[in-house]
């Protein structure tokens, strides 16, 4: 899979700093990622399209899908901008003004948005698992990083964002098994299968409410502050899947 990488910060993010953060990146899926769950992409930075958000120039190729890195978190403006030049292909943005506003490095952003575009391009696969709360199925979400979101390691000095592994979307546990690539633990224990970490949320399809919902840990200041924002901008690959059960725009 090849994922093109399109700079629209307007120098906000050089293009030079960009290109050691997507080779940061393409180390990650090709030696922590790829060997894990057997599917890998390459990030490539294609043209940038200017200062401001029009339409693109024969210089802004196109991948298998598109990974936007832009300044302002407009969802709205953004998501009109793909619409109106690559409607139909994969996307994720990545809002450089948003995670200063949660307080995260923006290329752990950035590592976050790529794992999960490469896992679920078109945001619409679940896993059937465990209610968190109840004696019930639902269908959880393919996100590799939300559970985890708060934590990160660094590779050539970026930093980018912790994943889980295949055994997650598992029930049950077995003896020595890794749920996720960090493995930290938290008060002694580390990551149930279909759980969450501290600071991270889940989201799930419940069928007895016909809705997509979120979870996390009770009292979990930061995952409220991080839902609250997201939730308030419309941002996150959550509201892709929102969007995806609404009627098309025409």
């Amino acid at each position: 899979m090849l994922i093109s990488v399109i700079n629209l910060t307007a120098g906000h993010i050089k293009d030079d700093e960009l290109q050691t953060v997507i080779r940061a990146i393409n180390r990650q899926i090709s030696e922590d990622f790829e060997p894990y769950w057997h599917f890998g992409a390459r990030l490539r930075l294609e043209g940038h399209g200017g200062s401001t958000k029009t339409k693109q120039s024969f210089a802004d190729l196109r991948g298998d899908a598109i990974l936007y890195l832009l300044k302002e978190p407009n969802v709205d403006d953004a998501l009109g901008y793909h619409e109106a030049n690559n409607n139909g292909i994969p996307y994720g943005f990545v809002f450089t003004g948003l995670s200063k506003e949660l307080g995260e490095s923006w290329t752990a952003t950035f590592s976050h948005e790529a794992l999960e575009l490469l896992a679920d391009p078109l945001a619409n696969l679940l896993v059937q698992g465990p209610h968190p709360t109840e004696k019930r199925q639902v269908f959880h979400w393919f996100e590799m990083c939300d559970a985890v979101q708060s934590e990160t390691y660094e590779i050539d000095g970026v930093t980018v964002s912790n994943f889980v592994l295949p055994l997650y979307f598992t029930e049950g546990s077995e003896p020595g098994a890794r749920n996720d690539f960090l493995g930290r633990g938290h008060k002694r224990k580390t990551l149930k299968s279909f759980n969450v970490n501290p600071g991270g949320y889940i989201g799930f399809f419940d069928p007895k409410t016909g809705k997509h919902e979120n979870f996390s840990i009770e009292a979990d200041e930061t995952a409220a502050k991080r839902k609250a924002i997201k939730g308030r901008l419309a941002s996150g690959r959550g509201n892709q899947r929102k969007r995806s059960m609404k009627t098309p725009r025409r």
